[in-house]
């Protein structure tokens, strides 16, 4: 009956992803949103998975493997941690990924992007990585990134789909739209290097403040959403060698 219903909200609103081809003669950046312990090692964490899961695994390998291609060539890569002071947690959430902790760092897969020079590391303390990029002195670190590298094309993965990567794109294409982010043009969302977590309704219910949120759905909506604010969304992402 689920699929049923999944299914049936699918045709309802499509996605059409398409294949996305990135041009060495246009500057694109990387931005990976919270890949971390917290979310993504099964048992790391009150919000890691409670065991293996496909999407987030998947997420994962495809993430690592666009990391790979972007560091080969030296182009720009931003990676966002979600990091919470203890006195100042997310609610409605548990507390999660404190700052100093195992579940802030990023997962095993991806911990050697800590030593490439073509990197940056981005601790936030909030969902959406352009809020929480905003310095005391009101510059914002993400925008200097931006512009800093003359980014045209940004590649978005992470997680998770409907949260963090979504207020992230959001704020993002809001931005570029009122021309604080020139010289950007595209966002680009990659489906397969994207994940969200799985909560059944049977878990829902005995758990407070949290409600049902069913993975693939959420995943789909997530990935709507972003391309409805005006993201493409890729089923694939290749490099062209011209």
């Amino acid at each position: 009956m689920v699929l049923k219903t999944i299914d049936l909200i699918k045709n309802e609103i499509p996605l059409n992803e398409e294949s996305v081809v990135i041009s060495e003669a246009a500057k694109t950046g990387l931005v990976l949103v919270d890949i971390i312990n917290g979310f993504c090692t099964v048992g790391a964490g009150n919000l890691a998975p409670r065991e293996p899961n496909r999407q987030i695994s998947e997420m994962i390998d495809e993430s690592a493997r666009l990391a790979r291609l972007f560091c080969e060539k030296g182009w720009p890569v931003l990676a966002f941690l979600d990091s919470h002071s203890p006195d100042k947690l997310e609610h409605p959430y548990p507390p999660h990924c404190i700052s100093g902790s195992d579940e802030s760092n990023l997962v095993p897969a991806l911990r050697w992007l800590e030593n490439e020079p073509n990197v940056r590391i981005r601790h936030k303390d909030c969902y959406d990585g352009y809020i929480g990029s905003a310095e005391e002195d009101g510059s914002n670190a993400f925008v200097d990134w931006v512009k800093d590298n003359k980014i045209q094309v940004l590649l978005v993965v992470g997680v998770c789909t409907d949260i963090c990567v979504l207020d992230f794109v959001c704020s993002t294409i809001s931005a570029r739209n009122r021309g604080f982010l020139d010289p950007l043009e595209d966002v680009v969302v990659c489906s397969k290097g994207c994940a969200t977590f799985d909560f059944p309704p049977s878990m829902a219910n005995n758990t407070k403040d949290i409600m049902p949120h069913p993975q693939e759905l959420m995943h789909h909506m997530g990935l709507y959403m972003a391309k409805q604010r005006g993201a493409k969304i890729a089923k694939d992402v290749s490099i062209s060698q011209v």
